[in-house]
């Protein structure tokens, strides 16, 4: 199939908009016009402003386009394989950029970076999927990993691997958190027993657990320690050891 080659008005309103970009920053370009240069990377021949805003009325903002899978955003007319990839691999460049961003950073002072990249890597997925966060003694991130895909309870999310995979990156601390597919920042009943599980096998282990964190939709995140919730555990299981002591 031959590609239809831009007018001179496309190429130079694309050319408008990278200089704007230049000039300017990111913060100079519209939603549309981010996702119209993403997708002319896979097909600079072609003219993409209508699928970017397409896609844009579609799935409402420019994260939400970046998290549809390929396959939703195949059927839009102007959006083939190629332009695809361009999404998918910026998408995935941010999410390598933001990991390494906050590795050896401590987490105290870093929990805004830690967050957006829990976002960013959570945000959008269809499944549930539990990822911890490994801090040293000093509170240092030293990585990340996602130990469960599925639903996510009690059941699901096995405290020996927890362990196992704490003990194999010599972790002081962790972070726990999970993503709620539902858009939902409400923590569950099995949220709070798995938290509550988790505190408890780490404690034995002299493993401290800062907190567990809801990804939700959009950009804010729930937090379990800024609710009070991980200082009521820490005093339950605290009663728990005393009474098996």
């Amino acid at each position: 199939m031959t590609t239809k080659k831009p007018s001179g008005s496309s190429a130079g309103h694309r050319q408008r908009l990278r200089d704007k970009f230049q000039e300017k920053g990111i913060e100079a370009l519209t939603d549309a016009e981010v996702i119209e240069l993403l997708l002319t990377f896979g097909t600079p021949r072609s003219d993409c402003k209508q699928a970017a805003r397409d896609a844009l009325v579609k799935f409402g903002s420019l994260p939400r386009v970046l998290d549809t899978p390929p396959e939703e955003l195949k059927k839009f007319k102007g959006m083939g394989p190629k332009n695809v990839f361009a999404l998918q691999f910026v998408q995935g460049v941010a999410r390598r950029y933001l990991r390494q961003r906050i590795e050896k950073k401590n987490y105290i002072t870093s929990s805004r970076d830690v967050a957006d990249y829990l976002i960013h890597a959570l945000r959008g997925l269809r499944h549930e999927a539990f990822m911890v966060v490994f801090l040293d003694a000093s509170h240092a991130v030293i990585t990340s990993e996602i130990i469960s895909q599925g639903t996510i309870n009690v059941n699901t999310v096995y405290p020996r691997e927890l362990m196992k995979a704490a003990l194999a990156h010599n972790a002081a601390s962790l972070v726990v958190a999970h993503n709620h597919p539902s858009g939902s920042l409400q923590p569950s009943a099995q949220d709070e027993q798995l938290t509550r599980t988790l505190y408890l096998m780490c404690s034995f282990m002299n493993i401290n657990l800062l907190d567990h964190l809801i990804i939700g939709a959009g950009e804010n995140v729930y937090s379990f320690a800024d609710h009070g919730l991980m200082t009521a555990i820490q005093k339950d299981c605290s009663e728990v050891r005393s009474r098996l002591a």
